[in-house]
């Protein structure tokens, strides 16, 4: 090894360490995840940011320009409050826990994604908001994907309805498994036009092409490949796993019916929501069942004046559009999975890129906010009915236990069996840190 090389690879976190301890921080790893509750964690993720006081923080004695228009209402918790937004979570208060004081400085969309999402800053860039990019570290999906490896003919990390992004940027980092590769990507069902709960098209022959026809074209392809013979690279069997796994879609005993809700009886949908979020949802409670280890589920809408990145008219869209989907398909998930015996080795996360501010604009809206923000957690050990932390009288800043985005992400990391202890492998062969925060304890009961 040249020896520019040599200290280039000893900069990097874990391969400072010495062997001895490298092998310590593995046998770490290994034990802590022996002792998980959680099985699997579905994530729903508020794109925009939604605003605290709005949700899981309201201040009802702040003054007008601050409190908002919305009232506490009660939960089934004594002396915990939500905004009377919530009726239905506030129902479920029992099952989850609140963290009033999450918080990482950053009023940017992208670097706010990428925190959430990974837990790690992104690596560098020249400017603009950052996309996905193989240099980041990876997303939790693409790492539990490394971790746990694929089962049951499903991928061990699912995405959907829609991507992560707005009118103006397609895709904010922190949403595939970065440098460790494309081979551990979480499988990312993004089509614009697909309606959760069915095949999304592009797992479908073309219409002009029968299911029999494409099959027997299928079983044609594999004599051909089977009389050439040749020597396989590692690309050529990735892509061939990949071609096994497109083809397994079109059998009806394949593990991809977890996807469809042709078998989940009506009420069942309605309870969740016949919408893209509510389904969404739905399906992720069978992904889940069916084995798939992480499932990310961002709001159904992508532009700006349709998703919680409120700065004008916040109030209306918060009532009329954002919250009650949420309310219904959130609350409908925790009770589903209550009611399964999932809840306690599922784990259920909500977050967004921030929060929004304390003083309301000029435009009845609110802007960004990276100070503090809400989070909650479910499921998973996580010990429901308590609220950690606390923001200030005008929910501008973290006064009590605050928790800074990695302690979060780390936080859901400990629930799935995974600490500072665990190792992830770059395309390069290099190990590499998983997580930088510490779990929050008090959570888990």
């Amino acid at each position: 090894m040249q020896r520019r090389t040599f200290l280039q690879a000893g900069s990097v976190g874990p391969l400072a360490l010495g062997l001895p301890e490298l092998l310590m921080a593995r046998e770490k790893g290994q034990v802590a995840k022996s002792t998980a509750r959680a099985k699997s964690c579905i994530l729903l993720f508020a794109t925009g940011g939604p605003a605290q006081q709005e949700t899981f923080d309201p201040k009802p004695a702040a003054d007008q320009a601050v409190r908002g228009l919305y009232d506490p209402i009660a939960t089934s918790v004594p002396g915990i409050q939500i905004c009377e937004l919530l009726p239905q979570m506030a129902q479920n208060a029992h099952r989850y826990s609140i963290i009033r004081s999450t918080y990482h400085k950053s009023g940017t969309h992208g670097v706010g994604v990428h925190y959430n999402l990974t837990g790690l800053k992104h690596a560098p860039r020249q400017s603009g908001e950052p996309q996905v990019s193989r240099r980041d570290p990876p997303c939790i999906g693409g790492a539990i994907r490394q971790l746990r490896g694929d089962r049951h003919g499903l991928p061990a990390a699912v995405h959907l309805p829609v991507r992560i992004g707005d009118q103006n940027n397609f895709r904010w980092g922190g949403q595939h498994a970065g440098y460790l590769g494309a081979k551990y990507d979480p499988l990312t069902l993004i089509d614009e036009k697909w309606n959760p709960g069915t095949l999304p098209p592009a797992f479908l022959p073309h219409e002009d092409i029968s299911l029999q026809r494409f099959a027997d074209r299928a079983g044609l392809l594999g004599q051909l490949e089977v009389r050439r013979a040749e020597p396989r690279s590692d690309e050529i069997a990735l892509y061939k796993r990949a071609q096994q796994r497109a083809l397994s879609v079109l059998e009806s005993s394949s593990a991809w019916e977890a996807f469809l809700l042709d078998k989940e009886k009506p009420e069942t949908i309605d309870r969740y929501g016949d919408n893209k979020f509510g389904r969404s949802c739905l399906v992720a409670r069978r992904l889940v069942e069916a084995g798939v280890g992480l499932v990310t589920v961002p709001w159904m809408y992508l532009h700006s004046t349709k998703n919680f990145d409120t700065h004008d008219n916040h109030f209306k869209i918060m009532k009329d559009l954002l919250m009650p989907p949420v309310d219904q398909a959130f609350s409908a998930l925790l009770e589903d999975l209550s009611e399964r015996g999932l809840l306690d080795e599922t784990l259920v996360v909500w977050t967004g890129e921030f929060g929004r501010t304390p003083k309301i604009n000029k435009k009845a809206g609110r802007d960004h906010w990276g100070n503090v923000y809400s989070t909650l957690l479910a499921g998973g050990g996580i010990r429901g009915g308590q609220v950690y932390g606390a923001s200030d009288q005008i929910a501008g800043e973290p006064v009590d236990n605050p928790v800074h985005t990695a302690d979060f992400v780390s936080t859901i990391y400990h629930a799935l069996g995974y600490t500072s202890g665990t190792l992830v492998e770059d395309m390069g062969g290099r190990p590499r840190p998983l997580v930088e925060g510490k779990p929050i304890q008090a959570l888990f009961s």
